[in-house]
C-alpha cells in the first residue's frame, strides 16, 4: 500500500461529512472545504504509519486550518495508533487520527478539535484560494516527486489548448482565462512565444504538453512537463 492508496477512502469519508475535497493543495496531502460564513477548512496529512514526522506536519498545518487529521495505514501489530502516549499527544494538539485498512475501511481513532486559534491568515487564504480555483480534483494526495496540477497549471493548459488552433492575442485568451495576459508574459513553463506584436503562439514544448501523446513505444512520446514553480 502506498500513501496515495489512503487518499480515496479518506476523500470519501470527508465528502460524506459535507466537505469538497481536493488533493495536493499548497503542499497539503488533502484539503477539505465546507462552504459557510466562514468556510470550514480541514487538512489531512498521510503517511504509511503514524510517526513523529506526521505529527510535525500536523503542527505546521494547524496554523492554517480549522481541523487537522493525521492518517496512516492500519497496522497489523502494535502500531502507534494503539499507543496511548501517541493518542494522548494527538489529543493535546487537537489532531484527529484516522487508520485506513488494506480494504479501504476508515477507522476514526480520535476526533479533532480546534486546540489553538489560527495564527497565519495569509497562508490560510492562499490555501482556500487555490482550492477554489482548481477545477475538479486532478491530483491524488500523498504523491511525491511528480508535477502537481495546480490551478495555475490548469489555466496554462487552457491557454495552450486554445492556441492549438492557431496564434491568438492575450485579449482573445482572456475570454477563457482571466489571467491569460500574465500567463503569456511570464511564460513559466516555456509553452508560449510572441509571433508578432500582441499575438502569441505555442512553442514545441507547449504543443507537446497539451497534444495527445502519439501511439507507439514510450521513448517516442513527448517528454513530460516541467515541475510547477513554488511561486504558484
Amino acid at each position: 500500500m502506498a500513501e496515495t492508496d489512503l487518499y480515496l477512502p479518506i476523500k470519501a469519508f470527508l465528502e460524506g461529512a459535507g466537505y469538497a475535497v481536493k488533493g495536493e493543495v499548497q503542499g497539503c496531502d488533502l484539503v477539505g472545504v465546507r462552504e459557510g460564513e466562514p468556510a470550514i477548512l480541514v487538512v489531512c496529512e498521510m503517511k504509511l504509519s503514524f510517526n513523529l514526522e506526521l505529527v510535525l506536519q500536523g503542527v505546521n498545518r494547524a496554523a492554517i486550518s480549522d481541523e487537522v487529521w493525521l492518517a496512516a495505514r492500519a497496522s497489523k501489530g502494535k502500531g502507534r495508533e494503539h499507543d496511548a502516549r501517541f493518542r494522548n499527544l494527538c489529543r493535546r494538539l487537537g489532531f484527529g487520527m484516522i487508520a485506513v485498512s488494506a480494504a479501504g475501511a476508515v477507522d476514526v481513532i480520535i476526533e479533532p478539535f480546534a486546540a489553538l486559534p489560527r495564527r497565519d491568515p495569509k497562508r490560510r487564504s492562499r490555501l482556500l484560494a487555490e482550492h477554489k480555483r482548481r477545477v475538479g480534483d486532478p491530483q491524488v494526495g500523498g504523491g511525491r516527486g511528480k508535477p502537481i496540477m495546480t490551478a495555475y497549471r490548469q489555466d496554462c493548459r487552457i491557454c495552450a489548448t486554445a492556441l492549438l488552433s492557431g496564434p491568438q492575442s492575450p485579449k482573445q485568451l482572456k475570454a477563457l482565462v482571466a489571467r491569460a495576459p500574465g500567463i503569456l508574459q511570464s511564460n513559466v513553463y516555456g509553452w508560449f512565444q510572441r509571433k508578432s506584436r500582441g499575438i502569441y503562439e505555442l512553442t514545441e514544448r507547449g504543443r507537446a504538453a497539451v497534444e495527445p501523446a502519439p501511439e507507439g513505444p514510450a521513448e517516442a512520446q513527448a517528454p513530460g512537463p516541467v515541475t510547477a514553480p513554488a511561486a504558484e
